[in-house]
C-alpha cells in the first residue's frame, strides 16, 4: 500500500468519529452491501464520513490492508474498525451498534 494511501486512511479515521469506506457514496451507494450499511447509519441518525473506494484504487486496496479485512464496506467508529455489512447488520439488530455509538460518544438521533 502506498504511503499516501496509508496516511489518507489513517488521517480520515482519526479526524472523523464515524467513517464508512464504501463503494459509491452515501447519496448513491454502488453495491448492496454498502447501501445496507448506509441505511443502518441513516436509521440511527449518525453523522458519518463516507469514502468512495471506487474513486481511488490505492484507497480501495489500501483499506483492505489497513484493516486486514478483505471486503468493503468497512465501518470505523472512534478510530476502531467495527466490521463490514454482516457484522454491522447483526450489531444493529442486537442493539450492540447503538451501545457502541453511546460508549464512544457518537450522537445518534435515536439516543
Amino acid at each position: 500500500m502506498s504511503d499516501a494511501a496509508q496516511k489518507f486512511i489513517r488521517d480520515t479515521i482519526e479526524a472523523n468519529p464515524v467513517v464508512l469506506f464504501m463503494k459509491g457514496t452515501a447519496d448513491f451507494p454502488q453495491c448492496g452491501f454498502s447501501a445496507r450499511v448506509v441505511q443502518i447509519l441513516n436509521h440511527f441518525g449518525v453523522p458519518y464520513k463516507d469514502i468512495n473506494v471506487l474513486a481511488d484504487q490505492s484507497i480501495r486496496e489500501g483499506i483492505k490492508t489497513f484493516s486486514d479485512w478483505p471486503t468493503i464496506p468497512q465501518l470505523y467508529v472512534a478510530g476502531e474498525f467495527v466490521g463490514g455489512c454482516d457484522i454491522v447488520t447483526e450489531m444493529a439488530r442486537d442493539g450492540e451498534l447503538q451501545t457502541l455509538f453511546s460508549e464512544k460518544g457518537v450522537g445518534t438521533a435515536a439516543a
